[in-house]
């Protein structure tokens, strides 16, 4: 036992959990935890101009290290209000990471004081756990069982309220040494279970692998690959996992869905077993419907959480086990078949044959030479400067779901994006908090003009904290979803879809770091490689053709005459 002051205990429970960066905005609510902060030189804090901001770049840290991002939010009632989208994004994303949001005084709770608002109850729906600390002694308990309940199991976001008087005591607490949590070991599956799975593999005419972010999370690409390259298996993502496996690898065939391609599409509609791993088969992938995941299809789901077996479509087996342990057990155990005497050798020269094709079509839009550039034309130029290491944050807006099968992925994590949350603004956010967890990468965050306008106060987060992201802003002047609905559905009577930006370039310029401004073909990849080369937080401001934009929730709404 050691007598502290209450500020002090919480960042000594930080430490215990393994805190190394911290994500916040300050306010009066949680001063004693900021001054004990003052000390903390094992720390680097990034302070941030709007708290949503500040949660998509903790969920990016978390998705980046594994380990819980954390996010100081400084003030009650409106500071802990600007957070839900990103406590709403992250918990759709399964990310791991903690807040610690200032509260009213106790004595003051439930008097409709200022800024009280309640909660507790807010945030239930958006997140994993709350919590809410009741005594002093107890808050580094609280922050210590929040970590690990963030990152147990299927992750999430945990919220940990703290009224503010509860911070100005002394307490005798014992802590933990850094790093005193408890490591967890994956529960391995049956001999008889995955012998069972190699069965119907072999037996199966047209098998598939289709992998999720069960995969990124459990880094078990090296497995997937292995066990895809021993069975000759073609290997598919669900939708924002284009990392799940080096794009270029022979056996590759991209995301399956609206926001994947045709040939993956094409591979998983014509299976006759698809061996999910690591993925819920959820609505950005096959929509719920029939039209890609044909009925009597048999399926082999693999994930961590048991609810999510057979949730959308009928399973042949479910196995609850972390997907990648699943895909080496396979791979340990089946005999090697050469590529010529596989059973489903046609299937495979033919997605050779068409992934090239597919390809070659992106390449010839990309090479037209348009102005206003097509967005063919910076996946393309990333692709020839992007270092193989490079990683890569995304929108929701349509120019970004353009690009989520087409980027340069080579590593895990390569791709950060917002998934079944689908909100633009997450971009940039996100990118600075992957280049805090992963400093030595180069970041490449892509949005367009209206989602980077949503968040440009960030530009200064970059600067003043020197987290030398590359963004680069779309510009197209739309809100580039809608407008499409609004041509392709409503007789193009377009309101309120168009947007009036400044130069970002300039701006970026005017709050210290780099701009670029874009306007012809080759102009980007100089832009990018320069930005590497000057090391310093950047904007490439780059004009995109407005029509060059597709309708992806064709689903939802109906042609009008």
């Amino acid at each position: 036992m050691a007598r502290m002051k209450c500020g002090v205990a919480a960042v000594e429970a930080l430490r215990a959990a393994g805190v190394s960066r911290v994500f916040g905005l300050m306010g009066s609510s949680t001063l004693e935890i900021y001054d004990a902060l003052y000390d903390a030189r094992d720390m680097l804090y990034v302070g941030v101009r709007h708290e949503n901001c500040g949660m998509h770049m903790a969920d990016a840290y978390g998705r980046v290290t594994q380990t819980p991002g954390l996010f100081i939010c400084g003030q009650a009632g409106p500071g802990v209000a600007n957070m839900m989208l990103g406590l709403t994004a992250a918990k759709l994303a399964y990310s791991p990471v903690v807040v610690i949001a200032g509260q009213p005084s106790t004595a003051d709770l439930g008097k409709d004081t200022f800024q009280e608002i309640d909660q507790h109850t807010l945030f239930l729906p958006v997140t994993k756990r709350v919590m809410t600390v009741t005594r002093p002694e107890r808050i580094p308990e609280f922050l210590l069982e929040a970590f690990r309940v963030a990152n147990a199991g299927r992750r999430g976001p945990v919220v940990v309220n703290i009224p503010r008087d509860l911070l100005n005591h002394d307490v005798d607490v014992a802590i933990p040494a850094r790093g005193g949590q408890p490591e967890v070991a994956t529960a391995s599956v049956d001999r008889a279970t995955i012998e069972r799975v190699r069965g119907m593999i072999l037996q199966a005419r047209a098998p598939v692998i289709h992998a999720g972010a069960g995969i990124k999370w459990g880094r078990g690409t090296a497995a997937l690959v292995r066990l895809a390259e021993k069975l000759q298996l073609p290997i598919t993502n669900s939708a924002g996992h284009t990392d799940v496996a080096p794009v270029d690898h022979p056996l590759y065939a991209g995301g399956v869905g609206p926001r994947g391609n045709p040939v993956a599409t094409g591979l998983v509609r014509e299976s006759d077993l698809i061996l999910a791993l690591g993925t819920r088969l959820g609505f950005n992938t096959a929509r719920f419907t029939d039209e890609i995941v044909r009925p009597g299809v048999k399926i082999v789901q693999v994930d961590i959480d048991p609810l999510a077996l057979g949730r959308y479509y009928p399973v042949a087996l479910g196995i609850v086990a972390d997907a990648g342990a699943v895909a080496g057990a396979l791979a340990d155990l089946v005999e090697p078949l050469a590529a010529s005497h596989a059973p489903w050798r046609a299937r495979n020269e033919k997605l050779v044959k068409d992934r090239r094709q597919l390809w070659q079509g992106r390449e010839e839009i990309a090479g037209r030479g348009s102005k206003p550039l097509h967005p063919e034309t910076i996946y393309a130029e990333l692709r020839k400067v992007a270092p193989r290491d490079a990683l890569f944050t995304i929108d929701a807006g349509t120019t970004c779901l353009q690009a989520t099968d087409k980027l340069p992925c080579y590593t895990v994590p390569s791709l950060i994006a917002p998934l079944d949350c689908g909100n633009i603004g997450f971009s940039y956010a996100a990118g600075l908090g992957a280049k805090v967890a992963a400093p030595e990468r180069t970041v490449i965050s892509l949005m367009g003009d209206g989602g980077f306008g949503m968040t440009m106060g960030e530009m200064t987060t970059a600067v003043q904290s020197r987290i030398n992201s590359i963004a680069v802003v779309m510009d197209n002047g739309t809100w580039g979803s809608e407008i499409a609905y609004q041509r392709d559905f409503y007789n193009q009577r377009y309101i309120g879809a168009h947007v009036l930006s400044p130069r970002f370039d300039e701006v970026m310029k005017l709050c210290g770091g780099a701009g670029y401004f874009v306007t012809a073909p080759g102009e980007l990849a100089d832009a990018v490689t320069q930005a590497m080369k000057e090391g310093k937080p950047a904007v490439i401001h780059a004009k995109v053709d407005p029509d060059a934009v597709l309708s992806f929730r064709t689903d939802a709404l109906a042609k009008r005459a």
